[in-house]
């Protein structure tokens, strides 16, 4: 029985310790800011750091919805309007990755630059 309790109390221990650390490499982590208004996204063109292990913060403005979409990036995002989300991105390498939004897909165009 004590090998079991030592086993479970190193347990709990690591988990607290890993628990209290994500908010530590979470506010450590880059954040590049995309808007979105009126159907388009501000600023069409993204810089991101490349390599890099990232968060996208998106906001719609609105009026409608809107979607953040990317088939290069695989990621999708559907915001309604006033909504806020995020997105983490694994370390992209440097080059160009196109996005969209499907609500208004003649306007809703933007790259995202990773250096």
């Amino acid at each position: 029985m004590p090998l079991k309790f030592h086993t479970a109390g190193a347990l709990a221990l690591a988990l607290t310790l890993l628990l209290a650390l994500a908010p530590v490499r979470a506010q450590d982590m880059p954040s590049v800011n995309l808007l979105i208004r009126a159907g388009r996204f501000v600023p069409s063109t993204l810089q991101v750091p490349a390599n890099t292990r990232f968060r996208l913060l998106i906001k719609n403005e609105g009026p409608g919805a809107e979607e953040f979409e990317s088939v290069d990036l695989r990621k999708e995002k559907v915001l309604a309007p006033g909504a806020s989300s995020f997105l983490i991105f694994q370390p992209l390498k440097p080059g160009t990755y196109k996005f969209f939004g499907d609500f208004h897909p003649d306007t809703a165009q933007g790259q995202m630059v990773a250096k």
